[in-house]
């Protein structure tokens, strides 16, 4: 009897095994993911997906152009937003401290690109450059690098926060802030200062602290005015919304595109005109439904039910986001699961708040669904921060 190819078969056997092993070993974060996440997620991008197409179906199909050309570029950044989501969930946080400062300087360079002429401008706006063939807004990626920035920063105090850190913590912030609001982007601006101040909260600084920057922030803003920083249009959507100006606004510009947006939402009654029969929606009536606007095309479709359930998923991300960020191991992954959720629950609030009238106008996405290949894909990367953090703690 021999036994001449039992040596090789089990050498070969096991290597095979050990690659196995190893690509399982690497897989494991994947196991225990957080379902409702994960679902939550997935469900915004698809009603995403579903209404950017809607959005433009009528005005593309008028045009003879085809009707999948703003669906395909958001799928596109949908499934490298996926890998992202991937790699950021297998991919240990804390192996990310090395390379954070990095990101944060080359997003800054980006955002220092912008306004140079290699960027884009679009309606009067430059927020956008041309990279590998795409438009990239670095003020979306500047969001995730603004969050592990800080994370990393307070993860190596001990204690309370002193007033070193907290300037730092400040300065971070202050200079991509500026740099946006150049663009000039106010909404993105403010969730920069927002994601700092949530930061610093559960970050543990002292309350004179943040009393001090509350302070300075408002008298930057009434300095804002005065000066002529912020720039005329801006202005007219706060006054339209506060009713200072409003009986003398003009109809076509900042009051145009809510009394639009509110009347597309309550024309969608219970249940909605149904799918692809959105009058306002196909008519064009609402300016930008397919990005800021993106929520009314949910309401007058899909209607009540239909925003409902939106919102609905929202809250259940928000909500796993914060019972992570309080089932955090260490400072770091507090930080990071609660900025992100600190995120989602401004944009949420203040973009779907803008179309039904109840907050000014500040041209800021509505995470998930509104277009946008680089707002989507930034989203779905937060998405695998959570679930990595989550993991962490088993």
């Amino acid at each position: 009897m021999s036994f001449v190819g039992i040596g090789p078969g089990r050498s070969g056997s096991g290597t095979a095994r050990g690659r196995v092993a190893r690509l399982l070993d690497l897989l494991a974060p994947l196991r225990g993911v957080d379902p409702l996440v994960v679902a939550s997620s997935l469900a915004l991008s698809g009603v995403g997906l579903v209404a950017i197409y809607s959005s433009k179906l009528a005005t593309l199909t008028a045009q003879g152009l085809p009707t999948t050309s703003f669906l395909s570029r958001q799928l596109i950044a949908g499934v490298i937003g996926l890998v992202l989501m991937v790699a950021a969930t297998v991919f240990d946080y804390r192996r990310l401290r090395a390379f954070i400062p990095f990101g944060y300087l080359a997003t800054l360079l980006l955002l220092v690109l912008v306004l140079t002429p290699l960027g884009t401008s679009v309606r009067g706006s430059q927020r956008w450059i041309a990279l590998f063939g795409f438009q990239v807004q670095p003020s979306e990626l500047m969001k995730i690098a603004l969050l592990l920035a800080l994370a990393m920063l307070f993860n190596e105090t001990e204690g309370t926060p002193g007033l070193g850190r907290t300037a730092t913590a400040v300065g971070l912030a202050v200079v991509p802030l500026g740099l946006v609001f150049a663009q000039p982007d106010l909404g993105t601006s403010m969730v920069y200062l927002w994601l700092t101040g949530v930061v610093l909260l559960v970050s543990g600084v002292r309350v004179r602290y943040l009393l001090m920057l509350a302070a300075s922030g408002a008298a930057t803003f009434f300095l804002g005015l005065r000066t002529e920083l912020i720039r005329d249009y801006q202005l007219q959507r706060l006054t339209v919304f506060l009713g200072a100006d409003a009986p003398d606004a003009d109809f076509a510009g900042a009051l145009f595109q809510t009394r639009q947006s509110m009347i597309a939402i309550g024309s969608g009654g219970t249940y909605g005109r149904g799918l692809f029969e959105g009058t306002q929606t196909a008519l064009a009536y609402v300016p930008d439904n397919h990005t800021d606007f993106i929520f009314t095309v949910v309401g007058e479709e899909l209607g009540f039910v239909g925003a409902a359930t939106v919102l609905a998923l929202y809250g259940v991300l928000l909500w796993r986001a914060l019972a992570i960020a309080s089932q955090a191991v260490d400072r770091d992954a507090m930080i990071i699961a609660a900025g992100v959720a600190g995120i989602l629950l401004m944009q949420v609030f203040v973009n779907v708040g803008m179309t039904l009238g109840i907050m000014p106008v500040t041209g800021l996405p509505l995470p998930f669904l509104s277009y946008g290949g680089t707002s989507l894909i930034i989203w779905l990367g937060m998405t695998g921060l959570l679930l990595n953090v989550n993991q962490r703690r088993r």
